[in-house]
């Protein structure tokens, strides 16, 4: 089965829509200390957020460059089941698997091929693969096909402005998981109706394939 990834959650009622859903995501994620994103949630709203039961998806801790704040130790009895680290050397992502005990989605951002040489170094510390634009908190897209001819061991998600309405059928050639955050936005807010539409059609293009 191929599954999805909702990111920039920071509402309880989209989070208790995405939780209560029929065919619910896969994953959750919560941007924890990239303040640009306008998605950032400060550290007491995400432990109120995060009182909300999980049930049947995993929650992500989104981090870029953790290593720059106290943020690990701020967030490591919250009930994330992933941390989705952008900027780490496999060193440092070792050292954070290996104290905080989460599984990792390793984060690359791509714009060329030269972006993805190294994936290989991160194969010991990582758990999921994630290819994304170089958009960070914006949405922006990338050639897709630049991952296509990588042979990985692990499971691969792919982000980078991808709309809730696609044919979902290309992304899973490449892909496990699809990453989706601006794409089910309207005016930069979540919108229930998007998430609705592009949590059934994850359904339905499994049901097809």
């Amino acid at each position: 089965m191929k599954g999805c990834k909702i990111c920039g959650i920071s509402d309880s009622k989209i989070l208790t829509f995405l939780t209560s859903h029929p065919t619910p995501p896969r994953m959750i994620g919560f941007i924890c200390n990239f303040s640009k994103s306008k998605r950032f949630v400060k550290h007491d709203k995400l432990k109120d957020l995060l009182k909300i039961d999980k049930k049947n998806s995993k929650y992500v801790a989104v981090l870029v460059g953790p290593f720059r704040d106290d943020i690990l130790e701020k967030i490591k009895h919250l009930p994330f089941d992933y941390y989705q680290i952008y900027d780490c050397t496999p060193e440092e992502i070792k050292l954070i698997k290996e104290k905080y005990k989460k599984k990792i989605i390793t984060a690359f951002t791509v714009s060329d091929k030269s972006d993805i040489k190294n994936f290989h170094l991160y194969n010991d510390v990582t758990d999921i693969y994630l290819f994304d634009s170089k958009g960070y908190e914006l949405s922006r897209s990338f050639d897709h096909s630049l991952i296509k001819d990588i042979k990985l061991d692990k499971e691969v998600m792919i982000a980078g402005n991808i709309k809730y309405d696609e044919d979902l059928k290309n992304y899973f050639k490449l892909a496990d998981i699809v990453d989706i955050s601006g794409g089910i936005e309207s005016s930069g807010l979540k919108d229930i109706s998007k998430i609705n539409f592009f949590l059934n059609n994850v359904n339905k293009t499994n049901n097809e394939t």
